[in-house]
C-alpha cells in the first residue's frame, strides 16, 4: 500500500501547490502563455459545480454535489484498500489511486477554499487567510482550474462561405491537475482491465489444453 499512497500523496501535494500559486497571483479570467506556448496557456477560472462549470440547485445542488464526491471518494480509497489486499495487477491499483487522489483534490478546494481564501475577482487577486474571513463557508468552495491548450484558436480567412471571419477553437476545456490525474486513471483503468481479461483468458486456455493433454495421456497409458 505504501506506493499508491504515495503516488496519491504526490498528486495531492502538486496540485495544491498549482492551485494555491494560481489562485493567490492571477486576477479571475487573467491567462498567460507558458513558456511562450500559444497552445498551452495558464487561465484562470473557478468551478462551481461539476465539470466544465455545470452546477445545478445553487447551495443545496453544491452541498449535495460535494457530499456525493466525499462518500464515492470513500468508496473508491476503500476498494483500493481491497485490491492492494487482493494482490491485483499494479497498472488497476495504480489507476485508482489516480482517480482516488484527483477526486480527493477537487474536494479540498470545495472543502476548505472558500474558508481559507478571499473572493478572487477580475480586478482583485485572492489573499491567504483574509481578515474578514473567506469567500464562503465551509464545503461551499470553488473548485480551481487553469490548464488550457487551445490546440486550434483561429479567425478563419473571409473567404470561406458561410463561416468567413468565424473565431473557431479546439478543446476548450479548462482543466486542473486533479482533473487530469482522474482522466489518466481512467484510460489506465481501461487498459488494465483489457490486459487482465486477456490474460485471464490465456490462463483458462492453457488450463484447458492442460486438462485435455492429461487426459489424453491417460486414456493412451489405457
Amino acid at each position: 500500500m505504501k506506493k499508491p499512497l504515495l503516488l496519491i500523496f504526490a498528486v495531492l501535494v502538486i496540485d495544491q501547490i498549482i492551485k494555491i500559486y494560481v489562485k493567490t497571483h492571477f486576477f479571475l479570467s487573467e491567462e498567460i502563455e507558458f513558456l511562450g506556448l500559444s497552445w498551452f496557456r495558464i487561465h484562470f477560472i473557478e468551478n462551481k459545480g461539476m465539470a466544465f462549470g455545470m452546477s445545478f440547485g445553487d447551495n443545496i445542488g453544491k452541498f449535495i454535489l460535494t457530499f456525493v464526491r466525499i462518500i464515492a471518494s470513500v468508496l473508491i480509497f476503500i476498494y483500493l484498500t481491497r485490491l492492494v489486499k487482493k494482490n491485483e495487477k499494479p497498472l488497476i491499483i495504480y489507476s485508482f489511486a489516480l482517480i482516488f487522489a484527483g477526486a480527493a483534490g477537487n474536494i479540498i478546494d470545495s472543502l476548505f477554499y472558500g474558508v481559507l481564501f478571499s473572493k478572487s475577482t477580475f480586478f482583485q487577486v485572492a489573499t491567504f487567510l483574509p481578515e474578514g474571513g473567506g469567500y464562503a463557508p465551509m464545503l461551499f468552495g470553488k473548485v480551481v482550474d487553469m490548464f488550457y491548450f487551445p490546440l486550434i484558436d483561429t479567425d478563419l480567412p473571409a473567404w470561406i462561405p458561410l463561416f468567413g471571419g468565424k473565431h473557431i477553437s479546439f478543446f476548450d476545456a479548462i482543466f486542473n491537475f486533479s482533473d487530469a490525474a482522474i482522466t489518466i486513471g481512467v484510460v489506465l483503468l481501461i487498459i488494465g482491465i483489457y490486459i487482465k481479461d486477456k490474460t485471464d483468458k490465456k490462463d483458462r486456455n492453457d488450463k484447458v489444453i492442460c486438462a485435455e493433454d492429461l487426459q489424453s495421456g491417460e486414456n493412451t497409458e489405457l
